[in-house]
């Protein structure tokens, strides 16, 4: 299945305020950056793109053996109960 990818518009990050002498720099973050709304059907059609991507990896997870779930950290248990929610959890 192909996939497509969707860019969003990149995120800053807040910068590190300098360190005073004699003592920590403040616990202050920096003002975030207003993020630039997306379209409604961008959101849209990034909502069902990560509903696929959810679905396609639980019917992975469905096939994995106990020594692979084993390896990954998983129980039996476990990779039922994430594999019985629907695409949409």
């Amino acid at each position: 299945m192909p996939t497509i990818d969707l860019f969003l518009p990149p995120e800053t990050y807040p910068a590190w305020p300098p360190a005073r002498r004699g003592g920590p720099a403040p616990n202050v973050p920096a003002p975030r950056a207003a993020r630039t709304p997306i379209h409604p059907v961008a959101a849209a059609w990034i909502l069902v793109a990560l509903w696929v991507e959810r679905a396609r990896q639980r019917r992975v997870l469905a096939t994995l053996d106990d020594k692979m779930l084993q390896y990954i950290g998983i129980t039996r248990y476990d990779a039922a109960r994430e594999c019985g929610k629907p695409f949409w959890r």
